[in-house]
């Protein structure tokens, strides 16, 4: 019986094989480095807003606490975004003329919120509260990093799973002193482990990676 294919479609198959293999590890790789990219996770990226509010400004420069603004983060899920008239307590009398600040004199004149662009946002399917991380001795800069150094707000973490369960697992890692919560230059690791240990043991804290805990 005649040979229907010629020898080379030997070479060819295999080629066409191991370069489908190739080919699809590749695209998996670069699927995967697109998801971990700043463009996705904008890990880095300061987001615009409608103001240029500056916490470097306002935190590091004024002196503001956090909870100034972030009234809720104590006792509530939510941090909570400030309302104008808190911003206006102070620009009515400080840069009351400045350009950059009217759309906070608009907003206040016409009772209309700020239409803030969120920074950190988790999944709708993703629990997470605020005032409980709060209490067990975990600190703002641990998941907002300095922010009393940006200019604009940006992410520093991912906020993703596996960076979520990474302190769950080992929250003893996090742990600091609860007067420390909202100091922008303490470190955990300036503590050592065996202090660290103690606050783990005042304040409760256990490894919790059951999927219930933040999925609910």
């Amino acid at each position: 019986m005649a040979q229907i294919f010629h020898p080379s479609f030997n070479t060819l198959s295999k080629v066409s094989v191991f370069g489908a293999v190739f080919f699809l590890g590749a695209g998996v790789w670069a699927w995967d480095r697109m998801l971990r990219s700043p463009y996705t996770t904008q890990v880095g990226v300061a987001r615009h807003q409608p103001v240029p509010f500056s916490h470097k400004h306002h935190v590091a420069g004024l002196g503001i606490d956090c909870r100034f603004c972030h009234s809720s983060v104590e006792d509530g899920a939510f941090a909570g975004i400030p309302p104008t008239k808190t911003c206006m307590g102070c620009h009515s009398l400080v840069w009351n003329e400045a350009p950059m600040l009217e759309p906070v004199r608009e907003s206040f004149r016409l009772d209309v919120p700020i239409e803030w662009t969120r920074v950190h946002d988790l999944p709708d399917f993703a629990y997470f509260d605020h005032s409980i991380h709060l209490k067990k001795g975990i600190g703002c800069s641990s998941c907002h990093g300095q922010v009393d150094e940006m200019t604009l707000m940006w992410r520093t973490e991912t906020l993703d799973m596996g960076w979520c369960l990474s302190c769950h697992r080992d929250p003893i890692a996090n742990v600091r002193p609860r007067d420390r919560i909202f100091d922008m230059d303490f470190d955990p690791a300036q503590q050592t482990r065996a202090e660290r240990e103690a606050l783990g043991l005042e304040y409760g804290l256990e490894s919790m990676t059951n999927c219930s805990v933040c999925h609910r």
